[in-house]
């Protein structure tokens, strides 16, 4: 059998295995996880709600309707019941059987919630005692920064791009504004954080790319993965609906240099009415006198580039492979893709020959970009000669709710239409001498296949 052959033979596999698991995972809860009482809105089901929901669930938020009180949720029960059950709501698309599971923003039901849900709705959705209802919960305004609340004051920089206006009914467009920072000295960022400038903004906006313009000597700051340097930083951050904001792990930092600015690449698409906006970047900095030890870079890590050959009625499969070459810590796991993007699988096939299964999501949703951020304790440290390797699934076919047309041929491209497939990470390179202090102490799980774990702990911080 040609290595060829066996590689292939060896996706198969993964992908039966991978998906023999999404079938487990999206299974309702069993009867020994079911609670022993009916429980009540008021009482049981309203803290989840609190907890998982009401961020986007509210009057004037994202959200196609409000769950607040019982009166808005009672018609919603059984779409409720489905939607989490499924494990498509909260929008947390991951594998929860394989890879990593600790994350710094997880807001996925546990099994106990959903058997909850599941119980109250199959009790006919009582309402409960108003007594045992617990106070509302607040709500930051919509000019307010979500991070504010977590470094207890406002951003210490805000890049904003040019306005633009989209036209109610008009092909997809780009906005790509040059924006002059007037950065005097070096800026090491701490966090960043990005939205759409006005609530009818986020309507139109598909997704913003923030890319550094600046003079660099440093290879790893240019994300497309080659080894030129001059004119570029690399991306500052990407947002896109599920992901808005990055925080960078302890003694880790971007870095913003004199003169540089920011190229804005922005995606905006028509939804019937006509809107102005634009999209703002709030920065989190060090103190002046604070150098963090190492510079994080966010890094596409892609699945065949944009040369993609997605045939009509398939399921296509591409992969991409990425040598780190200096050890590393990767921070999140954010896959992109479009309508008919299914599945991405990120591993690390270490240079020893074996593999570790990162992160896994089995049922992605074009509609939700989510990021996952790993919590400083699980985020994956990784030797030199790491080959990252990237697998994406693409499902064209009738089975595909959000495909468009499964008859037509797709490949890669900007459009909406057309199809990515790639990982955005925030990768910060470590010394040999920190990674040989970490493994000293630490001894990686190892792949059987991808039904394995990584966890792992910051050197930069033994």
């Amino acid at each position: 059998m040609t290595s060829t052959v066996r590689f292939q033979s060896a996706v198969r596999l993964s992908l039966s295995v991978l998906a023999a698991g999404a079938v487990l995972v999206a299974g309702e809860p069993s009867a020994t996880t079911q609670p022993s009482k009916a429980p009540t809105f008021t009482k049981d089901i309203v803290p989840i709600l609190q907890a998982r929901c009401q961020d986007c669930h509210r009057a004037n938020a994202m959200a196609p309707m409000s769950l607040m009180t019982y009166e808005d949720t009672r018609p919603w029960a059984r779409s409720i019941k489905e939607r989490v059950v499924k494990r498509q709501m909260p929008p947390w698309h991951l594998d929860k059987t394989v890879g990593v599971q600790s994350f710094q923003n997880d807001m996925s039901l546990t099994d106990a919630q959903i058997a909850t849900i599941v119980k109250w709705v199959d009790s006919g959705s009582p309402q409960g005692d108003p007594k045992d209802m617990p106070p509302p919960k607040t709500f930051p305004k919509d000019d307010e920064w979500q991070l504010a609340k977590i470094y207890g004051r406002p951003p210490d920089l805000i890049i904003k791009s040019d306005d633009y206006t989209m036209p109610a009914v008009s092909q997809d467009q780009w906005w790509k504004p040059v924006v002059n920072l007037d950065v005097k000295d070096d800026l090491w960022v701490k966090a960043v954080e990005m939205r759409p400038g006005t609530a009818a903004g986020r309507k139109i906006t598909h997704h913003a790319l923030a890319h550094l313009i600046q003079t660099e000597t440093d290879a790893k700051a240019n994300d497309s993965g080659d080894d030129s340097v001059g004119q570029q930083g690399g991306v500052l951050m990407e947002w896109a609906v599920g992901k808005n904001y990055d925080i960078y792990r302890p003694d880790t930092g971007k870095l913003i240099k004199p003169g540089a600015k920011v190229w804005w690449d922005i995606h905006y698409h028509a939804v019937g009415e006509k809107i102005t906006d634009h999209v703002e970047l709030g920065v989190w900095t060090y103190p002046k006198d604070q150098k963090p030890k190492y510079r994080t870079y966010l890094t596409l890590f892609g699945a065949s580039g944009n040369r993609l050959d997605i045939e009509p009625n398939t399921i296509a499969v591409n992969q991409g492979f990425h040598v780190l070459k200096e050890p590393a810590i990767l921070g999140n796991f954010q896959p992109h893709m479009h309508l008919r993007g299914k599945a991405m699988l990120l591993e690390a096939i270490l240079p020893d020959g074996t593999t570790q299964t990162i992160s896994y999501v089995d049922h992605f949703n074009f509609n939700w970009m989510t990021n996952y951020i790993y919590t400083d304790e699980a985020a994956p440290v990784l030797p030199k000669g790491t080959i990252i390797h990237v697998t994406a699934w693409h499902d064209n076919t009738t089975a595909n709710p959000f495909n468009p047309d499964h008859d037509q041929w797709v490949g890669g491209g900007d459009r909406t239409v057309d199809e990515m497939a790639h990982a955005w990470v925030n990768v910060t390179y470590i010394s040999q001498e920190d990674y040989d202090k970490w493994a000293a102490t630490h001894k990686p799980q190892r792949s059987r296949g991808p039904q394995a774990a990584l966890t792992s702990t910051d050197p930069a911080r033994n």
